[in-house]
């Protein structure tokens, strides 16, 4: 990948092995390379509700998820019915894709470089989104800050949910090891 000064950089893979684990060791001074913390996946959903049930709703919905993670998603559905919900039971909910290895690393390093500057007013993610073993859930409200998603392809915006989770065993290591990876993480 080539940066904005034209300087060849490394991907995230190699940026890992090479300078934030061993940052990691310093900084928590692990004596096991088995305990510093590394990412494990990346899980994307979308939850549709009531439109699951819509067949173009549906497929439109897995066709965006399909480009902007180039893999294709699974749909989701109820295991149980739920009457004050209106939810019966294999009901149509949302879809879900789950990223590991080079898919993972490639969908992050485009999630930081490219799609979260491209939020308007973005001024860091909340640290309020990790949970107490180090892994980090937040929203996107609409799917254009992808680039791979074109304007006029688009019938209605609609979220998603991004899931990082980590090998960390409390919260400060996670959120080192985000900041590490270059994560716009809001103090």
């Amino acid at each position: 990948m080539i940066n904005n000064t034209g300087i060849k950089t490394k991907n995230l893979k190699f940026l890992y092995k090479d300078l934030i684990f061993h940052n990691l060791i310093k900084q928590f001074n692990y004596r096991n390379n088995h305990q510093v913390p590394k990412l494990v996946k990346i899980q994307i959903n979308r939850g549709l509700g009531g439109d699951g049930q819509n067949n173009k709703i549906l497929q439109k919905s897995i066709e965006e998820i399909r480009i902007i993670t180039g893999q294709h998603p699974i749909i989701t559905k109820a295991k149980n019915s739920i009457a004050g919900f209106k939810v019966r039971e294999e009901m149509i909910l949302g879809i879900t894709v789950t990223l590991r290895n080079k898919k993972m690393y490639a969908f992050l390093e485009k999630l930081i470089h490219l799609v979260l500057p491209r939020i308007r007013d973005f001024r860091g993610l909340s640290l309020k989104g990790f949970d107490r073993n180090g892994n980090y859930n937040f929203g996107l409200k609409e799917q254009l800050v992808f680039p791979e998603i074109n304007y006029e392809n688009i019938d209605q915006i609609r979220g998603l949910n991004i899931s990082i989770v980590t090998t960390a065993k409390t919260k400060s290591e996670g959120i080192a090891l985000l900041k590490e990876f270059g994560f716009p993480l809001s103090e």
